[in-house]
C-alpha cells in the first residue's frame, strides 16, 4: 500500500454496491489508502429503500478525528442533510491544497420539497472549494432547474453548474439520451469533451460512486482533471463488466 491517504465522506449501502464500500474497494485497486467518515446508513424495511442519516455529533467526531491525517484527496458522496453537508463543507475548507470531488445526492428529493431546496443550496457552497463535480442527470435538474433532453442541454447544465463556481464540471448522462450509450459530458470553463462507453446489459448498482472515487485516485496520481476523468470512465465500464447481483466489482489493474 502506498503512502497515499484518501477519504471517502459517503454513505454506507447496505447491500455494499455502491456508497463507502465502491469507494473503498476503488482506492485499494488504485493501491491507495482509503479512509472513511459514514455520513448515513441505509436499510431494506416493509417501507422500501431507507437512508438513516448519522447523528451530527457522532459526524463531527469523526472529522474531528481525521483532521490531522495529510490526505492526498478527498471523495464526498451521499450528504443525507443539511447538517452533515454544512459540517463536510467546514472540513473541506481547511483542506485547499488536495483534489476534492463532488458527487452531489440529493436524496431527500423524494421526500421533502423544502429540504431538497435547502440540501440544493448547500451544495452549490462547495463549487468554490471543490476540484470535480461529477452531478448525476436528475441532480443537475435539480440543481438548474431544467429539464434534460439533448447533449447540448448536458453542455448547458454543465456551463450553468460553472457560472455557479464549480471549477470542472462531469455532467452524467448514463444511458437516458441513447439507450445504447453512457454518456457523460466535461466542461472546465474552456472546452466540452465528452466521453462515452457501450451501455453494458449488466447492474450497475455503484457506478456513479465508482466513477467519483476513480476520478479522486487518478488527481492522486497527477492526472490532469480531464485525464482523470477519461481513466476513470475506463475503469467503472470495466468494473461493470464484472458486476454481481449487489452491483459493480473494482477490477484488478
Amino acid at each position: 500500500m502506498s503512502d497515499e491517504l484518501v477519504l471517502a465522506i459517503s454513505g454506507n449501502d447496505i447491500f455494499s454496491g455502491g456508497g463507502l464500500h465502491a469507494d473503498l474497494a476503488t482506492f485499494t485497486t488504485n493501491k491507495q489508502n482509503g479512509f472513511v467518515a459514514i455520513t448515513c446508513l441505509t436499510a431494506m424495511t416493509e417501507n422500501g429503500f431507507e437512508v438513516i442519516p448519522i447523528d451530527s455529533k457522532v459526524f463531527k467526531q469523526q472529522l474531528d478525528s481525521l483532521k490531522d491525517v495529510p490526505f492526498s484527496a478527498i471523495k464526498i458522496g451521499l450528504l443525507p442533510n443539511v447538517e452533515i453537508a454544512e459540517l463536510t463543507l467546514d472540513f473541506v475548507k481547511k483542506c485547499p491544497e488536495i483534489p476534492i470531488v463532488l458527487d452531489p445526492v440529493l436524496v431527500c428529493k423524494e421526500t421533502h420539497d423544502v429540504e431538497v431546496s435547502q440540501l440544493r443550496d448547500e451544495l452549490v457552497k462547495f463549487f468554490p472549494y471543490v476540484t470535480v463535480i461529477t452531478p448525476n442527470l436528475p441532480e443537475v435538474e435539480l440543481l438548474i432547474d431544467k429539464k434534460i433532453h439533448t447533449i447540448d442541454d448536458m453542455k448547458l447544465a454543465a456551463s450553468c453548474l460553472k457560472e455557479l463556481g464549480a471549477k470542472t464540471v462531469v455532467v452524467k448522462g448514463g444511458n437516458r439520451l441513447d439507450g445504447n450509450k453512457a454518456l457523460d459530458v466535461l466542461y472546465n470553463g474552456k472546452e466540452y469533451k465528452i466521453f462515452e462507453k457501450p451501455v453494458l446489459d449488466k447492474n450497475n448498482t455503484g457506478a456513479g460512486c465508482t466513477f467519483a472515487s476513480s476520478i479522486a485516485s487518478e488527481l492522486v496520481k497527477g492526472f490532469s482533471e480531464t485525464e482523470a476523468v477519461a481513466n476513470a470512465k475506463v475503469f467503472v465500464f470495466e468494473s461493470i463488466k464484472q458486476s454481481n447481483e449487489y452491483g459493480v466489482v473494482q477490477y484488478a489493474k
